[in-house]
């Protein structure tokens, strides 16, 4: 039974995009399917792919912490800095609507995607680094989230900073501290390493089930938020990759690691944006369609990123074998000849 979960899993986390769109388009036809995603029982779901995300972890990754602090203060920061100034700046260029610019900005704000671990390792980038930057954003992210979303949308929108402190604390690090607690005391169990290998394919189900949830609740409102918060997002995304990866560069950074930082700073914790969204700005339903639609393109984006990292290696690999003297002797000969 084990075999068979662990090959679902790993089908499901290869397939994340395919299968968040396809359950997406699903409910946007029949929004009966999710409509018991709402309210506590989508909390309920996010803290199941934060444990998840916990059940990953062990002490190992924390003295990762106490080994490169450097590297991991610098990616903390173009995380908090680079996503949140890029929300604000293609609200205020765009002038976008409350609902679509509360959801881009919480969207900017939140820590990094639980799947980016994921897409760093398919593109080789620095795993390590990728998990570091994981962690440390989502145990920032009870403090720095909240006052991030007030300075840059309190202004126009009432936020309650201190109800998202504790929905944040409940939903990301409740669970995470538990599935650590979990894996350092069990991960010695054949039986227990079994279950973890079948939690990527549970924690994708996870976040199909929010999105899904979000479009049975609000899906007549996509259509009506037009194109414009289709190329917002598109920027938004586009652009944190982009401005991630030159943070890397400036800050000399190895290939791996600048690979892992554009992705760790491009690929958002969107499904915590839509549970935000959804408890603390019902209101405006705009926002959590916004953060919603960040949660599939995000998926979608960052497994073309990661597979763009690996056609420009093997490009560089068949060039380096052009330009070897082996290859050029070899093709020399015949001429020769």
């Amino acid at each position: 039974m084990f075999a068979c979960l662990q090959q679902l899993s790993r089908f499901l986390a290869a397939h994340t995009s395919a299968f968040v769109l396809l359950v997406a388009g699903v409910t946007f036809w029949q929004p009966w399917l999710f409509d018991w995603v709402r309210g506590n029982i989508q909390s309920a779901v996010l803290g199941f792919i934060m444990l998840t995300m916990g059940m990953t972890l062990s002490p190992q990754d924390f003295r990762v912490l106490a080994l490169r602090p450097l590297d991991i203060a610098l990616g903390a920061l173009a995380q908090f800095t680079i996503m949140p100034l890029l929300a604000w700046a293609l609200v205020s260029c765009f002038d976008l609507p409350r609902g679509i610019a509360l959801g881009l900005v919480l969207v900017g704000c939140c820590p990094g995607g639980v799947s980016s671990n994921i897409m760093s390792f398919l593109c080789r980038g620095d795993v390590a680094f990728s998990v570091g930057m994981t962690t440390v954003s989502t145990l920032l992210s009870p403090v720095v989230t909240p006052l991030f979303v007030l300075w840059l949308a309190g202004a126009s929108i009432d936020v309650d900073a201190a109800g998202m402190f504790r929905s944040i604390l409940l939903v990301t690090i409740l669970p995470v501290a538990l599935g650590t607690v979990g894996n350092t005391l069990l991960r010695r169990k054949q039986s227990y390493r079994a279950l973890c290998s079948a939690m990527p394919g549970a924690s994708v189900i996870g976040l199909a089930c929010i999105v899904g949830g979000v479009i049975s609740a609000c899906g007549s409102h996509f259509l009506e938020s037009g194109v414009l918060i289709f190329v917002t997002i598109f920027l938004h995304n586009t652009l944190g990759y982009m401005l991630g990866y030159a943070a890397g560069r400036f800050f000399c950074m190895s290939r791996p690691k600048r690979r892992t930082l554009s992705i760790e700073v491009g690929m958002q914790n969107a499904g915590l944006a839509t549970v935000l969204a959804g408890k603390h700005f019902s209101a405006l339903p705009e926002a959590a369609v916004a953060s919603a639609i960040c949660c599939v393109w995000h998926s979608i984006t960052g497994t073309l990123l990661a597979g763009f990292f690996n056609f420009f290696d093997r490009l560089r690999g068949l060039q380096a074998d052009k330009e070897s003297p082996a290859v050029k002797e070899e093709a020399e000969q015949p001429r020769q000849q």
